[in-house]
């Protein structure tokens, strides 16, 4: 359970525990031997799901334990499915000689029919896996009791909305790691108002708490209060039951390393007709990209590599310059996470 910074720092200091960090950049103590007592407070993870950006609170009765902003992946996924199959495309216009009859033509015979697909979408997949690694992170160090969950019921077809697309799905995913409750968007909105936490509506793409993870510390709320009905002998109503504390919590930035993957070639020919290789994890100089390293020019994350030198960048990929393979130091593999 959360302790006093001067009780973990004790128990490091006489060997009771290890100090550890989790890929969610979280500090935590490990404790060597059995612990005296088994007793846990219950601690719920809030989640607001969306299209390009995500929030996720931790809370507990007492305190705030956890935010974060999470930058999804939809759009870079969308476009390189869109991408890849323009490639396919090309490589089959390629391959095929348009000069012979339609019955000599080298046609490969469908596999199976793919007009009729009950799967999920991979940009949208992609999203909700996010949210699934971050969950299973924070299992690991919080004795999770309840997920809370934000719905999104369209109007029209249901088809349409990349958030509502895969709900089921990521619920039954979540349940797997604690009970699921779920919550509509107008109740979320009575939450806030409740808690008199404050929400930005415009600019939702910054990465600040005020724009999702407020959501995801609203709907972790909810496990502890309720709006419920009551009657005495002379008056009825509604009232709000319960008690909650909300506090300071560590805020999070999320997403994964935009790395391309192995392809087989680029679109374009270079000069003389040659394609060279493109994408890929791997590096010549014994890094991979989304390793954590030291640089003269600061700590950043590998994010290409030349004949001589290391890209490294910092969380947003903005680079921060090529340096010499010789000068870069391995501080932790990859783990698929980008934490800011």
């Amino acid at each position: 359970m959360p302790t006093k910074p001067r009780r973990a720092r004790k128990w490091i200091r006489e060997g009771f525990a290890v100090a550890k960090f989790n890929d969610l950049g979280q500090f935590y103590v490990q404790l060597v031997d059995e612990p005296s007592g088994s007793e846990t407070q219950p601690i719920v993870i809030g989640i607001d799901p969306g299209k390009l950006y995500s929030g996720i609170g931790v809370q507990s009765s007492k305190v705030s334990l956890f935010t974060a902003h999470l930058i999804l992946p939809f759009q870079k996924v969308k476009d390189r499915m869109e991408q890849r199959a323009m490639m396919r495309r090309g490589r089959r216009n390629r391959r095929i000689n348009r000069q012979v009859a339609y019955s000599q033509r080298a046609h490969r015979q469908k596999r199976f029919s793919n007009r009729k697909q009950r799967k999920l979408p991979p940009s949208i997949r992609a999203n909700r896996q996010l949210e699934l690694r971050v969950v299973k992170e924070l299992c690991k160090v919080l004795p999770i009791t309840g997920i809370v969950y934000e719905i999104v019921e369209a109007k029209g077809s249901k088809s349409f909305s990349p958030v509502m697309v895969g709900q089921k799905w990521a619920l039954t995913q979540l349940a797997e790691f604690a009970p699921v409750e779920t919550r509509k968007g107008w109740e979320t909105s009575q939450l806030r108002t409740q808690l008199g936490l404050h929400k930005q509506k415009h600019q939702k793409g910054d990465a600040i708490p005020a724009t999702h993870a407020v959501d995801g510390i609203a709907l972790a709320c909810s496990a502890f209060i309720k709006y419920e009905s009551f009657h005495t002998a002379k008056a009825y109503g509604h009232q709000w039951t319960g008690e909650v504390s909300v506090t300071v919590a560590s805020f999070k930035v999320i997403r994964r390393p935009p790395i391309s993957r192995r392809q087989l070639h680029l679109m374009v020919p270079g000069k003389g007709g040659i394609r060279r290789k493109y994408g890929g994890s791997t590096t010549r100089h014994g890094v991979r990209k989304g390793d954590l390293v030291s640089s003269p020019k600061g700590i950043g994350y590998v994010s290409g590599d030349t004949e001589k030198q290391v890209s490294v960048s910092v969380a947003n990929w903005k680079r921060l310059g090529q340096i010499s393979s010789s000068k870069v130091q391995l501080i932790r593999r990859s783990n698929g996470l980008i934490v800011a």
